[in-house]
């Protein structure tokens, strides 16, 4: 008789994240993708070159509309600021909570591994215990070399597979 095959669960962080994003939430990221783009910095370098070239009186003093110190653009872009900080706060915390839902993925498929990874060594009839004796060697191992600044390289850092039991 066949065995059924075992449904696998797999959660896409994309398909998660999409089902949580409000309209909101797009336009918050869309303002925060182009404010820190470069095409942001040049419109901003044309847009202030102009007002200042007209205030200056380039266009001649009939089209002078916001005469030096500049006012209205030192409130404008006083505005823009107060606006572009809080996307980018809001961005952020889309940010936090992407990572969030990664962590979680993350955790779930490191569960999910454990589980079949110890199947899988009690079908092989391996030692768990002795296993679980070299992942700590190999832990400590690799934490003692990151703690010093080295990539752990050497052989004691290389766990050898465990003898199956018969």
């Amino acid at each position: 008789m066949d065995r059924p095959k075992p449904r696998i669960r797999i959660r896409s962080e994309r398909v998660v994240l999409t089902r949580t994003r409000s309209r909101q939430d797009r336009a918050a990221d869309a303002i925060t993708s182009f404010a820190g783009s470069l095409r942001f910095v040049y419109l901003h370098a044309v847009w202030f070159a102009g007002w200042i070239l007209v205030n200056e009186g380039a266009l001649g003093h009939a089209a002078v509309f916001d005469a030096y110190p500049f006012g209205l653009l030192t409130m404008i872009v006083s505005l823009e600021a107060i606006f572009l900080s809080t996307f980018v706060m809001v961005s952020q915390n889309r940010e936090a909570a992407r990572q969030e839902v990664r962590a979680e993925l993350d955790f779930e498929t490191n569960i999910r591994s454990e589980v079949w990874s110890a199947h899988i060594g009690r079908a092989l009839g391996l030692d768990p215990e002795e296993i679980e004796r070299e992942v700590a060697h190999a832990v400590a191992h690799a934490q003692a070399e990151i703690a010093f600044g080295r990539a752990a390289t050497s052989q004691a850092a290389q766990p050898k597979p465990p003898e199956p039991r018969h």
